[in-house]
């Protein structure tokens, strides 16, 4: 099986050391959550990692897959003139998922070298160790969770009959409603979704996580749910065991951090 390794991140801009400064303290179980994985990833052997993020080009009715020989990512709209990452592109993968998927699922392509912080932000706290590594990023669209499962199913076949070493990452944040100062503003309800979708990924309750009340997903004013439905569609019928590295909100915002080891 040509899948070494699986994860669910957050994308907090605090992670970035030019950036977060004395303030990554505050995301201490999340930094050390990060540490964790990026050993493992570099002990997977792994070639390529599937990126899918919340932040990138998302389209009404498809899903994207950005295709380019080489990425960069940087920070400067955030006030970071000095961090600055590239990678390579899979450019042969990328074409076998197109063609595998373009009668079977909503799918465009896009050729954009900049990546969005959504998927720079793990990359940046993951791969400092992986220099020769490749990346797809994907993202995801406006359908809905049942979609997006059933997309990341389809993307399972071709990672498994691919000969490269891949890792999945989806990368999200929970709700962004979990205090006074959260950035949608506070609502009673948030925690009650972020503890829903901690239960079911742990419990691995893949059909009662893409089945939530869309009431309490607007409510929670998340950013990775179908991040995550996408990846759970790569993992069905995968064996793997859930490992919660961390959770914790200072901002308001549920950072979650799960490994799914294989």
């Amino acid at each position: 099986m040509s899948l070494v390794f699986s994860a669910i991140v957050p994308h907090q801009l605090i992670l970035i050391l030019q950036i977060g400064k004395e303030h990554i303290s505050r995301l201490e179980l999340t930094q050390k959550a990060f540490e964790k994985l990026a050993v493992e990833l570099q002990n997977s052997n792994v070639d390529t990692i599937i990126i899918i993020s919340p932040h990138g080009m998302i389209q009404n009715n498809v899903f994207t897959i950005n295709l380019n020989p080489i990425f960069k990512a940087n920070f400067k709209e955030f006030g970071d003139f000095s961090t600055k990452l590239s990678f390579k592109g899979n450019i042969g993968l990328t074409h076998k998922i197109r063609e595998r998927l373009e009668t079977k699922a909503k799918l465009q392509m896009v050729s954009l070298e900049n990546i969005d912080y959504g998927a720079s932000v793990p990359l940046y706290c993951l791969t400092q160790k992986l220099p020769n590594l490749k990346i797809i990023p994907i993202y995801y669209s406006g359908l809905d969770l049942k979609s997006h499962f059933e997309f990341g199913q389809q993307l399972k076949h071709q990672v498994l009959s691919s000969k490269d070493n891949i890792a999945v990452i989806a990368s999200g944040d929970l709700s962004h409603r979990l205090n006074k100062n959260a950035p949608g503003g506070y609502s009673a309800k948030a925690k009650k979704f972020d503890s829903r979708v901690i239960e079911l990924l742990q419990k691995n309750k893949i059909s009662d996580l893409i089945s939530i009340d869309e009431n309490l997903i607007k409510e929670a004013g998340e950013c990775g749910l179908k991040s995550i439905a996408i990846l759970m569609g790569i993992m069905d019928g995968i064996k793997y065991k859930p490992q919660l590295l961390a959770y914790e909100f200072p901002f308001g915002v549920g950072y979650l951090t799960l490994n799914l080891k294989l």
